[in-house]
Formats: structure tokens, C-alpha cells, sequence
């Protein structure tokens, strides 16, 4: 059952404190190599960069783009405690794949192994990154966790590569309309019509439009499930489709783009938020040239029709009706200004 900070422990308290603080560092690395990396990738090869439109923000859209091999994709997950035993048919991780130089040593192309220590793995370790980031190249989905070999508590680790998420979608679907109210039993309960939308309904929940590609799905299927387990827990799924780094939490669904904007929409940020364009720039723009580029943030929130009904009663499925809304878009600090704070700029419903 997962608790709010309030209900917990001091010890517990503290414990997810490090959880958020690895999360947050966690984050500015991913960021980094799914967002900043594979644009640098695109300019290196001569590839053409396209930058995500507004309309594939906006809740329920369908739009697209084809897969590029200069964006680099990958699965994290990361748990506040050990995964239950219990889900391990469902997130797929056995000795066979945890982290040792021993199951290392038969990755292609991974040359770390030979210098590879155990402490390499533990998220107090400088060198921890440098797995991490050699690591994301593989399919499938890392985990970090609680490590739970190790003497000392509140410890994380990479435990495990090659992860699968192996939940059938129709029984994730079933899953989250039992807790909105949806349905009673199964997921068939009302007719195979509705089963159909409330499984189109489970991608909408976390951002995506049902149709999409097998690694925003297994990361939606895996948000889903951690719901059973104890703490909370965080799933980054970074997406050459979209060009987007997806970010499912207790926070909720938010997802991470690049934005191109003209000196005429710098000039206003910097006028809004009362400082000098020059430290705009230096701070949180990447320079292309004729425009600059930053890292936005887009937020969502669940609507009433997405969350569970307070006098807890059955209810209808209305298909119309949105079960996201964009409630926040915060443009990011670059990665070496980790002192300037993210700034509110509206940019999804701007006019341009």
C-alpha cells in the first residue's frame, strides 16, 4: 500500500528522501542522453532533427513519427523498495539477468565487464553512471531498487538488465477500471465494447495514444503493475517515436521535449520572468544558430473521469470524455546550471 510522506515512519522518511534525491539525479542523466545526446547524434550524422509539434502534446493525439536509430531509446525503472516475489511473473528478472561480471561478460559490444567491480552497480559509486549510460544501448528495461545483498539500508542499486514487463494489457486495463470504478469483476463484464475502451482508456491514462510502439506500452504496463507493489516507484521511457522522454510517478505523467524557439520568443521569456536575455542563454538555451533550443516539460494531471469516484459507486464509461489534462510546462536549466530553477512558459496552447 503506498503512503503518503506524512504516514510514514521516521526511518521510512528517510529512506524515501534518498529515493528522491537518486530519482532527481537519475533524471538530469536520462534527460541528458535521451534529449541532448541524440539531437548531438542527429547533427553528427547530417540527419535531419525534427523537433516535437504542439499537437502531439495535447491529450489523446494520435500523430507519429517514424523510428530513427540517432535517438537513444531505453526503459528505467526505478522502485523505492524491492519488488515483490510475487510480481516476478509479470516484470521478468531473474540471477540470469542481475548485474555481476559474470552475466556482463556475454553482452555484445560491452567492454566494462573486465574492469567491472560490485560496487560499480551501488547508486553511491561514481561509476554507477557510466554502467548505467553503457547499459541503456541493450533492450529491454533496466531496474534499480533497494539492493537487498547488502548489509547497509537504504542503499540502491542497478540490480538487473534485460527486464521484461510482461502483463497482459487487458488484465492492466481490468486492473485500473476496478480502482476508477469502471467494472466490478473483469474487464468483459459490460460487453466486449467496453472491454475495447477501457483498454484505449489505459493508454490515455498515462499519455499515450493506444496505437503506439511496444516500449511506451511495456513502460505503461510496468507503471501499472508497480501499483501493487509497496513505496512508490518511477518509470522513465525514453521514445524515438515521439522524441520524448516519458516519466510515470506518484507525480503523476509528465514528459520531457525539446522546443526550438526564435529570438522573439527568448526576448519575451526573459521580459516575463524579469532577467537579462543574456542569462536566459547562458543558463537554458542550447545554440543552434538562427534559433535556440531548451528542455520543456510538459505536466499532466488526471480528470475527474480518471480518478475514483468519492461515494466509490459503479459508473459509466463515457469514451468522450478526456482522462488527462496538461496542467503545468516548465522550461528546464540546462544540465551545468544546476542552480537556475525550471520557468514557467506556456508553449503547447500558444498562439505562434
Amino acid at each position: 500500500m503506498r503512503r503518503f510522506r506524512e504516514q510514514l515512519s521516521y526511518s521510512d522518511k528517510l529512506k524515501r528522501s534518498i529515493y528522491e534525491i537518486l530519482r532527481d539525479d537519475l533524471e538530469r542523466h536520462l534527460i541528458k542522453v535521451s534529449l541532448i545526446d541524440s539531437y548531438n547524434q542527429f547533427n553528427a550524422n547530417g540527419a535531419h532533427y525534427r523537433f516535437v509539434d504542439k499537437s502531439e502534446l495535447k491529450p489523446r493525439s494520435k500523430k507519429m513519427e517514424k523510428e530513427s536509430k540517432y535517438f537513444n531509446t531505453f526503459l528505467v525503472i526505478v522502485c523505492e523498495n524491492v519488488i515483490k516475489s510475487e510480481l516476478k511473473n509479470y516484470i521478468r528478472f531473474y540471477p540470469e539477468n542481475s548485474v555481476n561480471k559474470r552475466n556482463l561478460e556475454y553482452l555484445a559490444d560491452f567492454t566494462l565487464y573486465d574492469k567491472f567491480h560490485k560496487n560499480f552497480k551501488q547508486f553511491d559509486s561514481p561509476k554507477s553512471i557510466n554502467l548505467l549510460e553503457q547499459l541503456l544501448d541493450i533492450d529491454y528495461a533496466l531496474l534499480i531498487q533497494q539492493d537487498p545483498t547488502v548489509r547497509r539500508k537504504n542503499r540502491y542499486s542497478l540490480t538487473h538488465f534485460h527486464v521484461k514487463i510482461d502483463w497482459p494489457i487487458a488484465d492492466a486495463a481490468e486492473n485500473l477500471a476496478k480502482k476508477l470504478r469502471y467494472i466490478q469483476h473483469n474487464l468483459y463484464e459490460k460487453g466486449d465494447k467496453a472491454a475495447r475502451v477501457l483498454q484505449n482508456k489505459l493508454f490515455e491514462y498515462y499519455g499515450c495514444h493506444h496505437s503506439v510502439g511496444g516500449r511506451r506500452t511495456a513502460g505503461l504496463i510496468a507503471a501499472q503493475l508497480l501499483k501493487k507493489s509497496d513505496g512508490i516507484s518511477t518509470v522513465f521511457v525514453s521514445s524515438s517515436e515521439s522524441r520524448t522522454l516519458y516519466r510515470y510517478s506518484e507525480r503523476g505523467v509528465s514528459k520531457f521535449f525539446l522546443v526550438q524557439l526564435t529570438e522573439e520568443q527568448c526576448n519575451s521569456i526573459s521580459e516575463h520572468q524579469g532577467f537579462e536575455v543574456a542569462f536566459l542563454i547562458k543558463n537554458y538555451l542550447y545554440d543552434q544558430g538562427k534559433h535556440y533550443f531548451a528542455i520543456l516539460e510538459a505536466a499532466y494531471s488526471h480528470t475527474v473521469h480518471s480518478r475514483p469516484p468519492k461515494d466509490g459507486k459503479l459508473r459509466k464509461i463515457r469514451p468522450a470524455y478526456n482522462w488527462l489534462r496538461l496542467t503545468s510546462e516548465l522550461l528546464h536549466p540546462k544540465l551545468d546550471s544546476p542552480h537556475a530553477t525550471p520557468i514557467p512558459y506556456s508553449w503547447v496552447y500558444a498562439m505562434d
